[in-house]
C-alpha cells in the first residue's frame, strides 16, 4: 500500500534537493572510495572496504525512500480555512501558560522544536477540523492535556 506523504512545497524542494546531492555527490564518492578500498586487495579485512559497502547501502535505501516520498507526495499549502487543516498555522494556550504556535504538516516535515508537528501526532490529529475558540483534550504519552485554539491562519 503506497501511502501519501504530505509535504509543503518546501519540504518537497528540500527533498528533491537531498535527493540530487546523495545521486550527484555521496554515490561517486562511496563509488570512489569502494574502487579504493577494492585497489588495496584482502577484502575480507580491509575495514574501509567494509565500511564504505555498509555506507552505500543506507544511501541507496535513503535514495529509494526519497524516490518513494517524492512519488507519493502530496503538496500541502497554507490553509485559509476557519476549520484546522494541513497547512495551517494554529495557536494553542493550556490554562495558567503561554500561547505556542504550530503548523500543521505531514509526518516527513514534523519538527516540534522548530514549531511545526504532524498531523498524526496525538496533538495534530486532536487539532484537526476544529475552529478558532475550540476547547481540546488531547491523550499524550504524559497524560491528558486541555488547551483552546486561540487563532488559526
Amino acid at each position: 500500500m503506497n501511502r501519501s506523504t504530505y509535504l509543503t512545497p518546501e519540504g518537497y524542494q528540500n527533498l528533491k534537493a537531498e535527493l540530487q546531492d546523495l545521486i550527484d555527490n555521496k554515490r561517486p564518492d562511496i563509488a570512489r572510495r569502494l574502487r579504493l578500498a577494492i585497489d588495496m586487495g584482502d577484502l575480507s579485512e580491509n575495514a574501509d572496504y567494509i565500511a564504505a559497502k555498509e555506507e552505500q547501502g543506507f544511501l541507496e535505501g535513503r535514495i529509494k525512500e526519497i524516490e518513494s516520498m517524492l512519488l507519493s507526495a502530496v503538496i500541502i499549502n497554507e490553509s485559509q480555512s476557519d476549520l484546522v487543516n494541513l497547512g495551517s498555522t494554529v495557536t494553542i494556550q493550556e490554562v495558567d501558560s503561554e500561547p505556542e504556535t504550530y503548523k500543521i504538516v505531514g509526518a516527513q516535515e514534523a519538527n516540534p522544536l522548530k514549531g511545526s508537528i504532524s498531523n498524526e501526532s496525538p496533538i495534530g490529529k486532536a487539532l484537526l477540523g476544529r475552529r478558532t475558540g475550540d476547547n481540546v483534550k488531547v491523550h499524550t504519552p504524559g497524560g491528558d492535556i486541555v488547551f483552546k485554539i486561540t487563532q488559526i491562519k
